[in-house]
C-alpha cells in the first residue's frame, strides 16, 4: 500500500498530535513514577506519522490479516507508543494514567498479549530486528503484500545480534522491511559515540547491501518522504536512520542523557506542560 501525498493541512495536524501526544507522554510519567523520558519525546513525531498516515491498520479490528506490522524494539519507548494508540483508539486514553502500575496492561516494556495492535513484546535490546526479519520473510513466503517496520535504537546498533540480522536481511533481499533507527545519540550511561562508537553507521548498512536514508526524525515531512521513497526498493531491505534529539520540546531535557531512563518531577512535568502547550499553540498559529 503507498503511503498517502502529505498535504499541509494534514501536516499541521500530524505536528498537533505529535504535540499532544508528548504531553500526554509527561503526564503518564509523572503519574507513574518512573519511566523513560527522552527517547518517547524524541520519537513522537515519527509514531504520529505512522499510526496517523502511513500504516496500514485498524484500531477496531487490529487483527487485520493484510495490517502494516510495526516492531518496537526498543520497548523502553513505550510510553510514545502506548499514548499514540490510545490517540487511535485502540484503548481510552484515561488508561495511560496506569502506565507501570501492578496489574495494568501498560508495562514499562510492552506485552504482546495485553493490548490488542502489539505483534511482539519486547525488553531485552536486539531482538526486534530478528523478530521483524521472521515476520518479512513470512510474507514473502505466503506473498502477502503488508509491509514490516521495525523501530530499534541506536544503541542496539552496539549487539551483535543485531549485526547478524542485518547480514541476513541484506542476503534475503526482504524489500518489505523497512528498519528505522532512532539515531538520538545517547544511552543509559552517555553518549553512543563515547560508549561504544557507531559511525560510520551509514557505511556499514549499505556494506550489508541495505537501501539507506538518513532524515531529520523530528521533521515528519522528511520521515514520510524517506518512507514512501522505502516503499520503492525492490532489490534490497531499507534502513532510515533517524536523526532526532532526544527530550525534543521540552528545553532542559533536550539532548541531555540522564533523562534516558528517568521521569520529571512535579515542578519539572509542570514545566514541560507549559513548553509543550507553547509549541502547540506556535504550530497552531503558523500559517
Amino acid at each position: 500500500m503507498d503511503t498517502p501525498l502529505l498535504l499541509d493541512d494534514k501536516l499541521k495536524e500530524l505536528e498537533l498530535k505529535a504535540v499532544e501526544a508528548r504531553k500526554l507522554v509527561i503526564e503518564m510519567l509523572l503519574e507513574a513514577g518512573s519511566g523513560h523520558s527522552a527517547g518517547p519525546l524524541g520519537m513522537a513525531d515519527i509514531f504520529v506519522a505512522l499510526y496517523f498516515h502511513i500504516l496500514n491498520h485498524d484500531p477496531k479490528k487490529p487483527d487485520l490479516r493484510d495490517r502494516d506490522r510495526l516492531i518496537l524494539s526498543n520497548g523502553h519507548i513505550c510510553p510514545i507508543r502506548y499514548a499514540v494508540m490510545a490517540m487511535s483508539g485502540y484503548f481510552e486514553k484515561e488508561e495511560l494514567k496506569t502506565l507501570r502500575k501492578i496489574n495494568s496492561r501498560l508495562q514499562g516494556h510492552p506485552h504482546r498479549n495485553s493490548l490488542p495492535g502489539l505483534e511482539t513484546t519486547s525488553g531485552p535490546l536486539g531482538e526486534g530486528l530478528s523478530q521483524g526479519i521472521g515476520i518479512a520473510l513470512s510474507a514473502k513466503l505466503d506473498k502477502k503484500k503488508y509491509h514490516t517496520f521495525v523501530i530499534a535504537s541506536d544503541g542496539e546498533q552496539e549487539e551483535g545480534n543485531t549485526w547478524e540480522a542485518v547480514m541476513f536481511a541484506g542476503k534475503a533481499k526482504l524489500n518489505n522491511l523497512t528498519l528505522i533507527i532512532d539515531r538520538n545519540n545517547i544511552q543509559i550511561d552517555g553518549f553512543t559515540e563515547n560508549v561504544m562508537p557507531l559511525e560510520p553507521l551509514k557505511d556499514k548498512y549499505i556494506a550489508f547491501n541495505w537501501e539507506v536514508l538518513e532524515v531529520n526524525g523530528n521533521n515528519i515531512r522528511e520521515f514520510v518522504d524517506a518512507v514512501s521513497k522505502a516503499k520503492s526498493i525492490f532489490e534490497k531491505p531499507t534502513v532510515i536512520i533517524a536523526h532526532t534529539i532526544p527530550g525534543f520540546g521540552v528545553s532542559f531535557m533536550e539532548k541531555d542523557f540522564t533523562w534516558h531512563g528517568k521521569p520529571p518531577n512535579d515542578s519539572q512535568a509542570k514545566k514541560a506542560l507549559e513548553e509543550l502547550r507553547t509549541l502547540q499553540g506556535r504550530i497552531q498559529n503558523e500559517g
